[in-house]
């Protein structure tokens, strides 16, 4: 018999609120954490917006935050929010066997120092060796790799280098608490952390370990990021009023819009809660796991992958499409992905996908990529712990292809206690999590 796997901390950065009760406000309200572009000079680039996290420090959670001054954000925001997911546990060093605490990430690469790249180049062309730029055969313009590697090699700092790697936040983080069991890190896109978790999950089922922190961290507002969304033609433009720019379900919706951050939560198996008193916030029930094995960027369009993924996570968690009370919905605000996602939504729940709830917190937070389902894992036992549907901000224009009910915004109190969380990432990963009250 699998042993159960519970909630016992969570802990979040995000541009809505740097902690789990300071986010789970501002959804309630409907708060946009959306704006211009303050990382770097975005004024030439198609987009000029995303949502950032704001007024947040590492140094309110170590004594020594000169220690990762080379660290990028990605790394900084999962100390946070590992922080807080730990001290919400009330794991004491003698709660915890060493070798039977892991963590397993879904944590995407650091945030390329785009500056100092860009210092290269500078001193290349200041220090009277001339640029580094020189004529192709072609009479194009590139770069001398030869010299950009001197030039590097004085100038580059290497641990900075080391810090961009997307295993660093699990190595910090099992640094930090000294867990020494599994390390893992997943990269799979949007799906990442939501993976995680599940597979975490499936770590402590069969007995391998007792606890293990997962979720996700990750940043791509830097001028590599939003260049790559921009040339893929995935991010809205509405630079005239970006607090709008995010609107899943809508028919006129344009685009994702890029965010940052990280959600972390503390799985623990049942008994070993139970044996140390500990709070539980609610159970992972289900999980499921799928690909599209169709196109890099686009997913199937019948959603055959997330149908499966669905249906997978519900098998897994042993429950009837009708015990569902809400969905918390990948919901990027991409023509493709809100209109493929409503029709496995219907096919999946078909007769009961009329009456139950769905909604995107992106539509408030922008898509935190890697870090996205973990927050919104931890968006869905808020909901049950307050019996609180969060809203889809910025619903104007209903779509005849998205006929469900995205809880438009204004959070909506009903009765919980299941929910399903989706995560479909870039590639055709499918992540579908069942998360639901404790009941002992």
């Amino acid at each position: 018999m699998r042993k159960r796997v519970v909630v016992t901390g969570m802990g979040c950065v995000t541009p809505v609120g740097n902690n789990v009760e300071d986010m789970w406000a501002s959804l309630r309200r409907c708060d946009n954490g959306v704006g211009p572009i303050t990382h770097f000079p975005a004024d030439d680039f198609p987009t000029r917006f995303a949502a950032e996290v704001k007024n947040y420090s590492v140094a309110d959670y170590v004594d020594d935050p000169e220690r990762f001054v080379h660290a990028s954000p990605n790394i900084l925001f999962a100390i946070g929010a590992a922080k807080q997911a730990m001290a919400d546990s009330g794991l004491s060093d003698t709660d915890l066997d060493p070798p039977r605490f892991g963590v397993y990430l879904g944590a995407g690469e650091g945030g390329q120092d785009f500056q100092r790249y860009m210092s290269v180049i500078s001193r290349s062309r200041n220090n009277g060796n001339g640029s580094l730029e020189e004529s192709s055969t072609a009479g194009e313009t590139a770069v001398d790799l030869e010299k950009f590697i001197r030039f590097g090699l004085e100038t580059m700092e290497p641990e900075a280098e080391l810090e961009q790697e997307p295993n660093r936040p699990a190595g910090h983080l099992a640094g930090l608490f000294n867990a020494q069991g599994p390390n893992m890190n997943c990269l799979t896109a949007c799906a990442a952390s939501s993976q995680a978790i599940g597979e975490a999950t499936e770590l402590i089922r069969r007995g391998d370990v007792d606890v293990m922190l997962s979720g996700g961290a990750h940043s791509m507002i830097h001028p590599f990021g939003v260049t790559g969304f921009s040339l893929l033609t995935a991010l809205s433009t509405h630079n005239h009023d970006p607090a709008t720019a995010s609107r899943p379900f809508d028919l006129n919706r344009d685009g994702f819009v890029l965010g940052e951050g990280s959600g972390m939560l503390v799985l623990e198996e049942l008994e070993h809660a139970l044996a140390r008193g500990a709070h539980i916030h609610g159970e992972i029930l289900g999980y499921g796991s799928t690909a599209d094995a169709y196109r890099i960027t686009d997913i199937h369009p019948e959603g055959r992958g997330a149908i499966a993924c669905i249906n997978m996570a519900l098998k897994d968690a042993g429950l009837n499409r009708d015990e569902l009370q809400y969905i918390n919905a990948h919901g990027t605000s991409t023509k493709v992905n809100d209109k493929v996602e409503t029709m496995a939504v219907r096919r999946t729940l078909e007769s009961d996908a009329n009456s139950t709830p769905v909604s995107s917190i992106k539509s408030m937070m922008g898509h935190l990529i890697a870090a996205a389902g973990s927050v919104e894992a931890i968006t869905c036992l808020l909901a049950i712990r307050d019996n609180v549907l969060p809203p889809t901000r910025n619903y104007e224009t209903p779509d005849p292809d998205c006929d469900l009910d995205y809880v438009p915004n204004e959070a909506r109190e009903a009765p919980i206690t299941t929910t399903l969380s989706n995560s479909f990432g870039f590639g055709g990963q499918n992540i579908s999590l069942v998360l639901s009250e404790f009941n002992g």
